[in-house]
């Protein structure tokens, strides 16, 4: 008889471990992992998912098996050993008893599941379906139970996952394995910029129409053929009378197959009929809502306005793609930004309208980039005045040295980085 108790005390332990290291493995593993072992066929991974799905069940299914276990395991060890140890039973099973769970059906399980989280999870993912599926009678009576005393606390059961909270979520695993090692800081910025693509809006990436290259249309039709080609651009918005009225947007690839089908004959081409009419967007839109317009519309460029209508500047499909793979030089540009320079000292050499963003992303900084779009907006909305030249200030660990000033814009400044520890 002594041998069939002790033989199911330690089976009942067995199973409690069991519960111990499918509770931490289920709530450990990655869903991200399971979806796609599952879209790759794996059924394993398709229970695992069924599992997780409920946790609130798969969990108080475990605690239900792991708690009832325990104390009968508790109940026959205790009446095995009253037989010879009589009152003093109880004390001893107590301490006999912790220390077997301890080590054996918690430590044990549970360092194993850490270590070997998917194959745990995998492992231990049929049995406990089956066995939740034949305890969803008691843990749903549980769980109603359970309810109603949060809810005498005021604690009511909370919304699904947002998409916000998703995003945050993907944020936080892709920065952990960057500090780990495992993701490049590229692929991070790349990720980051993809979720961004919601929250960004238009006038945050655009070029400012202080920046923006444009052309009269009055301009002598030589002039203006030269002037183009030598901007450099694809687009070119044309305007009338004043900068700010945009009256066409010239395409110079449209121009220059005019020039080719005309042998260079300008009095032949109407520049006017080759450019197309200007499309105005709010500098609300999000880079998400601008990118999908981009597509309906087959087209790479807009121009920006304000709530009132006021031109602001241009956005193309390159700025927001820029968002995403960071900056893209063309064959015609040096690898190397020229308006970001590092000088010996560790000290940057940075032009006033670089958008902090840019800064963050390319020289792993932590600036905040909700105050201002720009370096120098930054300065100035930290220094609450327009700042001269020479003046320097201290904000977010870094230091500021404005250089250079036209007007009321900040058009050079020295930065300091905050001295990286190890």
């Amino acid at each position: 008889m002594l041998v069939y108790t002790f033989g199911a005390i330690v089976l009942l332990l067995a199973i409690s471990a069991f519960f111990s290291a499918a509770e931490t493995a289920l709530t450990a593993v990655s869903r991200g992992r399971m979806h796609q072992l599952e879209k790759d066929g794996s059924r394993r991974a398709a229970n695992v998912n069924r599992l997780i799905a409920n946790r609130e069940r798969m969990i108080g299914a475990v605690l239900l098996g792991n708690t009832f276990i325990n104390i009968l395991t508790s109940s026959l060890a205790t009446s095995m050993l009253e037989d010879h140890f009589g009152h003093r039973a109880v004390a001893l099973t107590t301490a006999l008893m912790t220390v077997v769970i301890l080590l054996f059906v918690e430590t044990l399980p549970k360092t194993l599941a850490v270590a070997r989280t998917d194959r745990v999870a995998l492992a231990v993912a049929a049995p406990l379906r089956v066995i939740v599926a034949g305890l969803a009678p008691v843990i749903a009576a549980v769980q109603w139970l359970v309810w109603r005393v949060l809810w005498l606390f005021g604690v009511r059961a909370g919304a699904g996952e947002t998409a916000e909270a998703a995003h945050e979520e993907i944020r936080g695993s892709v920065e952990l394995h960057h500090q780990e090692g495992t993701v490049e800081r590229e692929h991070r910025n790349m990720i980051g910029g993809i979720l961004d693509l919601g929250e960004l809006r238009v006038g945050d990436v655009m070029r400012h129409r202080t920046s923006m290259v444009s052309f009269d249309i009055a301009m002598p039709s030589r002039e203006l053929v030269d002037a183009v080609i030598d901007s450099g651009h694809s687009r070119v918005p044309l305007w009338k009378d004043e900068s700010e009225n945009i009256v066409a947007v010239l395409s110079a690839k449209h121009l220059a197959q005019a020039l080719v089908a005309h042998r260079g004959d300008l009095e032949k081409i109407d520049i006017l009929s080759l450019a197309a009419a200007p499309w105005y967007v709010p500098e609300t839109t999000t880079l998400a809502e601008q990118l999908a317009a981009f597509r309906e519309k087959h087209s790479h460029f807009a121009l920006v306005v304000d709530e009132y209508g006021a031109l602001q500047g241009v956005v193309t499909l390159e700025d927001i793609l820029g968002e995403i793979l960071g900056d893209i030089p063309d064959e015609y540009r040096a690898g190397t930004r020229s308006d970001v320079r590092r000088r010996p000292d560790g000290s940057y050499l940075i032009d006033g309208t670089v958008p902090v963003r840019d800064l963050n992303r390319e020289l792993d900084w932590n600036l905040p980039e909700d105050e201002a779009t720009t370096i120098a907006g930054l300065v100035i909305q930290e220094a609450r005045t327009i700042p001269d030249p020479g003046q320097r200030f201290a904000f977010f660990g870094f230091k500021f040295e404005v250089l250079r000033r036209q007007r009321n814009q900040i058009t050079a400044l020295r930065v300091i980085p905050p001295a990286r520890t190890s």
